[in-house]
């Protein structure tokens, strides 16, 4: 068994503590994008509910490409991470299986898991735009309003290409058809205070330097800055901006997920998916929720309060898996428009 939470290793080292964990029915090997400390309270709760222990392997990156590189004796049970792109990846790279499991399937609703049940939402976090308090009056706005002359020189965004941004054009994408997305994704490219750059949290930074007067960001950074203990400057980013929910009077904000697949080689595949149906549960959506500040999934779970202070989100009812069909061809426009340049 190797430790509860452990950094990158070296290959031959996992596949080394594969031979030693494949036996060992009541343990869960957890290959996670989400940080170690950010999902322990979730996986203590679930070890103290079914006295199934997990081991946790974080990689920030490479985490498909890791799985897939150690075949067959790969130790990974089950993957976490975040953005459709990610687990379409996982799933289109043949280093997860499927699921067809009652307890989770009702957990999940449709348009959150993957229709061959190769993947599963557990939380979403809403592609919002953060708007200057002392700058911008308006109180709703939509993505098609992006493109409006009148913010010219007042956007601020990220890399049109990280995969935040692709699901978001995706999404345009699937609405209004590829014609029209360019022309609006041409007429925000246009409205750019700067090139894009940084993360989410930096769009805020900008916002509050006076930068520019809309950022492009995901609500959980909102969550992360208000509480940022460490770096106490982030407190007052988040107290500069005000969270608008896009397109909340029609068809709703668009959403991406966190979520959850099971590996292709699990060796410990029954414990595996007794931590999915936990993760899939309201008890264990709500503890994943509240440490991420993120959305449940499941409309029975609670949201945390500092999650319900950014106001009332109306989810877009896209399916995600019609998202992830459009990942390249959001791609594809980004470049077209010369949107980074």
């Amino acid at each position: 068994m190797y430790p509860k939470s452990i950094g990158t290793l070296g290959t031959a080292a996992v596949v080394a503590l594969s031979i030693g964990t494949s036996a060992l029915a009541e343990d869960v090997n957890i290959y996670s994008y989400r940080q170690p400390d950010l999902i322990a309270p979730l996986l203590d709760a679930f070890t103290a509910e079914t006295g199934i222990k997990t081991n946790v392997l974080f990689l920030n990156k490479g985490l498909v490409e890791r799985v897939a590189a150690e075949g067959a004796n790969s130790p990974a049970d089950v993957i976490l991470t975040v953005d459709i792109s990610r687990l379409s990846s996982a799933k289109e790279d043949g280093v997860t299986q499927p699921v067809d499991n009652t307890s989770i399937n009702g957990a999940i609703p449709e348009n959150y898991r993957d229709p061959d049940g190769h993947w599963f939402g557990l939380t979403t976090r809403g592609r919002v735009v953060y708007a200057s308090v002392d700058r911008v009056e308006q109180d709703a706005i939509t993505y098609e309003e992006l493109a409006d002359p009148k913010w010219k020189g007042k956007i601020c965004i990220r890399s049109g290409q990280h995969v935040y941004n692709i699901g978001m054009i995706a999404s345009v994408i699937a609405h209004l058809g590829e014609d029209k997305a360019e022309a609006w994704l041409s007429g925000v490219k246009d409205n750019l205070a700067r090139k894009p750059a940084g993360n989410d949290r930096a769009q805020a930074k900008g916002i509050f330097a006076g930068e520019c007067d809309l950022g492009i960001g995901n609500t959980y950074y909102v969550g992360l800055m208000k509480t940022n203990e460490k770096e106490p400057e982030q407190k007052e980013w988040a107290k500069s901006i005000k969270v608008l929910f896009p397109n909340a009077d029609d068809r709703g904000t668009h959403v991406n997920i966190s979520g959850m697949a099971l590996a292709k080689h699990a060796p410990n595949k029954d414990a595996a998916i007794k931590l999915m149906e936990f993760l899939a549960s309201p008890k264990g959506q709500e503890i994943y929720a509240e440490q991420v500040f993120e959305y449940p999934v499941d409309p029975k779970a609670k949201t945390s309060d500092i999650v319900q202070s950014f106001g009332a989100i109306k989810p877009d009812s896209l399916a995600l898996d019609e998202i992830a069909k459009n990942r390249k061809a959001a791609s594809v426009l980004v470049d077209k428009v010369g949107f980074n340049n």
